[in-house]
């Protein structure tokens, strides 16, 4: 495949996917079309060599594997983890906020997102709601407002208190977006958020038969489109870059694959939170269909200790403003190849074995290796690597593409490194059993 075909099918990747839902949605509706079978988890599942499997949980998390020329992989698993979900702006459940006649609405912050970066912005909605229907069943579906609705405008720079120009934001009081402006000498009532979330799913969703909607898990996000930048049209600059570029090009991996072995992609939901849910990495998703697809726990442990499990989450790229807050001899360049992501203390997961099998995978795919450590006087980050390692006993290693301006509401990576990444994973699945 090549590199403009892949930046292009991510892109409208990106573009449909505003959230963890919406992006399970697209990979589920991809798998569909390459003949993988969806699994239900209520369901007695019957697996065959060879066969192509999906299942999701909670909407939000999917686990998609290939089976190869044994219907029982005790000779082990080539599995690609990422994760779903990116730093947001949560909805509160009560989120109406009201000073004079401007409606603002409340807001969580999930994660640790680069909070300046949503300033001035032309923010959407989008995430999922829970309706009953009319034989008294709870249902959920999918909205996407797609129009900018809201903004969080900044504090002029000449009535900006000293806290707000050194960045230091009320999460409580400075971030609720403003949605809308009523009419407040009117008799009649104003609009509300839920008339506003009603009007939506009635516009967009009118097959539904919704007797009431009880709840909602929605997000703003930025409506800018990504975008090709650069004279030499090197980077790619969007939201949500990570983690859903490694999401997808391990899709795209899977998909394109054709080798002997199991293979699997994992792609779990609430990794920028600490992922302890029942649909992420801390929880027992992928284990129990691990369990499923072994025949038996003898054959469960045989495979595991075979197994690899690569774990992609985008990496840092030394910032060339900021050189001195990297590593000078272990930092990553953008468009230079995905980057081996190493901390002594177990931050990640890579250690010498398992980098040494992902240089000699790169190899056979004449990809270019980088490497990643963090400054000894900053604090590291994480991912599902450790989490994902510690609870199957599974040798680990952390890769990512280098990325500038990781968690800001637009980030930027090179646009080679996606080919890069595609390339080096579709190589872990081709290998031979």
């Amino acid at each position: 495949m090549k590199q403009q075909q892949i930046l292009n099918q991510l892109i409208q990747f990106l573009v449909a996917s505003p959230t963890p839902f919406h992006a399970v949605r697209f990979m589920t509706d991809l798998l569909d079309t390459h003949d993988y079978m969806e699994l239900i988890e209520a369901d007695r599942w019957h697996l065959k060599k060879g066969g192509r499997y999906y299942v999701t949980r909670g909407g939000s998390s999917l686990i998609a594997f290939r089976l190869g020329t044994d219907d029982n992989p005790v000779e082990g698993l080539s599995i690609v983890g990422a994760h779903t979900d990116s730093p947001a702006l949560k909805i509160k459940t009560n989120p109406q906020l009201r000073f004079k006649n401007y409606l603002n609405l409340g807001v969580e912050v999930y994660g640790s997102p680069i909070l300046n970066t949503w300033f001035d912005r032309d923010l959407s909605i989008a995430g999922r709601f829970a309706y009953t229907d009319a034989n008294q069943q709870t249902k959920t579906a999918l909205i996407d407002f797609k129009k900018p609705v809201a903004v969080i405008p900044n504090l002029p720079i000449h009535l900006a208190p000293t806290d707000s120009q050194n960045g230091k934001i009320n999460r409580q009081t400075e971030l609720p977006p403003i949605l809308m402006q009523f009419d407040p000498d009117k008799k009649a009532k104003p609009e509300s958020f839920q008339d506003v979330l009603s009007a939506e799913i009635k516009k967009q969703l009118p097959e539904l038969t919704i007797k009431q909607v009880d709840d909602y898990d929605l997000c703003f996000y930025d409506t800018q489109q990504p975008a090709i930048v650069g004279y030499h049209d090197e980077f790619l600059c969007a939201g949500k870059l990570d983690n859903l570029v490694s999401s997808f090009s391990g899709l795209l991996a899977l998909i394109g694959s054709r080798g002997t072995k199991s293979t699997m992609l994992v792609c779990n939901d609430h990794e920028e939170i600490g992922s302890n849910s029942y649909t992420g990495a801390a929880g027992p998703f992928l284990k129990s269909v691990l369990e499923r697809v072994l025949k038996n726990r003898e054959d469960y442990y045989r495979s595991m200790s075979q197994s690899l499990l690569v774990s992609v989450d985008n990496a840092h790229g030394v910032h060339p403003n900021y050189p001195q807050r990297f590593d000078t001899n272990n930092g990553s360049i953008l468009n230079k190849g995905p980057v081996l992501k190493i901390n002594a203390n177990q931050r990640y997961a890579t250690n010498a074995e398992t980098s040494s099998m992902f240089r000699r995978i790169c190899h056979e795919a004449k990809v270019p290796v980088q490497e990643f450590i963090n400054r000894s006087d900053l604090n590291c980050g994480s991912t599902i690597g450790p989490i994902t390692s510690t609870n199957l006993g599974i040798k680990t290693i952390d890769i990512g593409v280098p990325t500038f301006a990781m968690h800001s509401i637009r980030e930027t990576c090179g646009c080679q490194d996606i080919e890069f990444l595609y390339r080096a994973l579709l190589s872990l699945f081709n290998s031979p059993a």
